[in-house]
């Protein structure tokens, strides 16, 4: 396997997420997590023998999205806002990922899912009364990362 890049998300994405108000961060965030489901389910077909494992993972970046649109539910204004930039961020995530194969992006998704996992931390910081829900996020994202860390050396 070739040096993986593998970049930090906040940094990489940060043009995107500033782009918000702060209380519109966390939708913005439930719409990345959708487009990391949509990049699990283009790795399933890829590599079928883990396909079950997979679409897992990607369950689980939805219903994070769910969570966190439940947990911050977005005006009109905040879902207008964030459906103008996610094609934008979206595009500049996916870019981190386009020199490598399917298995080596997922090498790079299981550091990402790790950094979501401290970016749902970071939220808890300024919702302590939400910190049970933030930290269950923190959790799910620590699922896919450790099945991610468990069956990559098999496809490998």
């Amino acid at each position: 396997m070739k040096q993986l890049d593998i970049p930090n998300f906040g940094e990489l994405l940060a043009e995107h997420l500033s782009a918000v108000p702060a209380e519109a961060y966390p939708y913005l965030l439930s719409q990345l997590e959708r487009t990391a489901a949509s990049r699990y389910r283009e790795w399933a077909d890829a590599v079928p023998s883990h396909r079950d494992g997979i679409m897992q993972c990607a369950a689980r970046e939805d219903e994070i999205a769910d969570r966190v649109e439940a947990l911050f539910p977005p005006s009109a204004e905040h879902r207008a806002l964030v459906a103008d930039i996610i094609p934008k961020a979206k595009a500049t995530y996916y870019s981190a990922f386009e020199p490598y194969t399917p298995v080596e992006q997922m090498t790079i998704q299981a550091n990402a899912e790790r950094q979501g996992a401290n970016a749902w931390q970071t939220i808890k910081a300024a919702h302590p009364e939400l910190a049970t829900e933030l930290d269950q996020l923190s959790q799910i994202e620590l699922t896919s990362a450790d099945y991610l860390d468990d069956v990559l050396p098999q496809m490998a």
